[in-house]
């Protein structure tokens, strides 16, 4: 970090050594996320943040050395440095399979170095197992996987149902994938017509241009039991309402810091669930995997090169993001 919302700067820094219980990894390739937006920006930040200041979570590589203590992974493993670099164990949401809401919880680029580097240091029991793969298709899952995810989990979509998505781009379109391979019946929105055209081919069975006057247009016959938002804006705010059913349920999934209005009236008559969910759990993690290895996701992944980074943020934070970026490791 050179500054929040300045260009990153490229340095040399000596290679870091694993500690207790943590593993080095050597990376083939990070995804680059708009959390890390967030943090470069100034948005959000971490008391104190890490040193040195290495943005990213989405990274994926080779096992080169190991902390004292680790008996669980060997030199050569293939393996994932996740947005979680550890929690405390200890706390109620932590024991009831919930860390990922830890409010102790550690993350990769914000309260520890990241993965926009070649080599990033994550504990033991933390860190993803891959399967087979080519690593630019493995990052983007290490976040956006996830947290599409634990999205969807958390929307408790079931076969038969309908689900609303909202937000075509990267975390979006993981979300229509695995919704579809729930036997849901997926409407997707977003005001990009490419992004919905994308969509229908990766399972989407409707798709709706986000226009303003969707929340009065909604179609009755496509009303869901589940909508999520991955749409960083407040604009999608009352078409979501609109599209969902009576004891319908409602998942924020993207970062929108600005409020929007409810009516405690409004949830009397219809019953609706509001929720939000935070990124996913290593056993989460294990299940997206096992996921991955039987019938991988399609993404839309531009490869770029680490010097290509502020680029690509700028790109996310603008908008003009088609997809996912991808930093690859010589």
């Amino acid at each position: 970090m050179n500054g929040f919302g300045q260009p990153l700067r490229l340095v040399d820094l000596p290679v870091p050594q694993p500690g207790p219980g943590e593993i080095l990894i050597k990376l083939l390739a990070s995804g680059v996320c708009h959390s890390d937006v967030h943090v470069w920006m100034g948005e959000s930040v971490a008391n104190p943040p890490p040193d040195p200041f290495i943005l990213g979570h989405e990274g994926v590589g080779v096992v080169v050395a190991l902390g004292d203590g680790v008996t669980d992974w060997k030199i050569g493993d293939r393996a994932g440095a996740a947005w979680l670099h550890d929690t405390c164990g200890v706390c109620d949401l932590c024991r009831s399979g919930n860390e990922s809401f830890c409010a102790n919880q550690r993350a990769h680029g914000y309260h520890v170095p990241g993965t926009f580097a070649e080599y990033v240091v994550a504990k033991a029991a933390f860190a993803a197992r891959l399967p087979a793969g080519d690593a630019a298709d493995l990052a983007p899952l290490m976040c956006a996987g996830l947290t599409a995810f634990g999205a969807v989990e958390r929307a408790a979509v079931r076969h038969g149902e309908t689900c609303a998505i909202f937000g075509c781009g990267g975390l979006g379109l993981y979300a229509v994938q695995m919704a579809a391979r729930r036997g849901a019946r997926v409407v997707a929105v977003d005001s990009d017509p490419e992004k919905l055209k994308i969509a229908a081919r990766m399972g989407a069975a409707v798709t709706l241009h986000s226009s303003s006057d969707l929340a009065d247009s909604w179609p009755a016959s496509e009303q869901a039991h589940a909508t999520i938002n991955f749409a960083p804006t407040t604009r999608t705010w009352d078409a979501m309402r609109s599209a969902t059913r009576p004891l319908g349920r409602i998942v924020a999934a993207a970062m929108v810091s600005e409020p929007v209005p409810l009516v405690q009236e409004w949830l009397t008559w219809t019953g609706v669930t509001i929720t939000g969910t935070s990124v996913g759990t290593r056993v989460q993690m294990d299940e997206l995997m096992k996921m991955q290895a039987d019938t991988p996701f399609q993404g839309e992944i531009e490869r770029i090169t680490l010097e290509d980074v502020s680029g690509a943020l700028q790109a996310l934070h603008d908008g003009k993001a088609k997809g996912r970026y991808c930093v690859i490791y010589a």
